[in-house]
């Protein structure tokens, strides 16, 4: 099992996605008060958690999945990639980075969450390529069975 296999298009995705996070990460050490959110007041810190929870748990159940199927071959259909095709991408970007942004009080990590979802959205087709070549029905089965395709 080599790594490509288990990272698919991760690492274009964190290619994509690094220069933002570099600057956004300096910007907002360099202007703080332009990123703030206020705080966070306490209503979007209480948003935020309830958001970062399920979040934590997508992210958490993917990457399981993924470690423990991915090596033997099997194309994974069942949990959070019964809900969309992409849910490790899918739930750090929009249940991940912007709730863990707003509890640091600043609005970048929503940025961050924006595009590392424009990333996973340019770069997953090829990752879908690759899959319907090795799973063929089995991946078409999975497309017409998953809830978000589109996600």
């Amino acid at each position: 099992m080599s790594i490509k296999a288990l990272v698919g298009s991760g690492d274009r995705i964190g290619l994509f996605v690094l220069p933002f996070i570099i600057l956004g990460l300096v910007m907002n050490f360099l202007w703080p008060a332009i990123f703030s959110v206020g705080g966070p007041p306490q209503a979007l810190a209480i948003v935020s958690y309830f958001a970062l929870l399920p979040g934590l748990v997508v992210w958490i159940w993917s990457v399981v999945l993924i470690l423990s199927r991915v090596p033997k071959g099997q194309l994974i259909t069942t949990g959070p990639y019964a809900v969309v095709k992409h849910p490790l991408y899918t739930g750090v970007a929009w249940l991940v980075l912007p709730w863990v942004g707003f509890l640091l009080d600043s609005w970048l990590g929503a940025v961050l969450g924006l595009v590392l979802y424009v990333g996973s959205r340019l770069f997953s087709p090829a990752e879908e390529r690759a899959l319907s070549t090795a799973f063929g029905s089995g991946w078409e089965q999975y497309l017409h069975g998953v809830r978000l395709p589109w996600v």
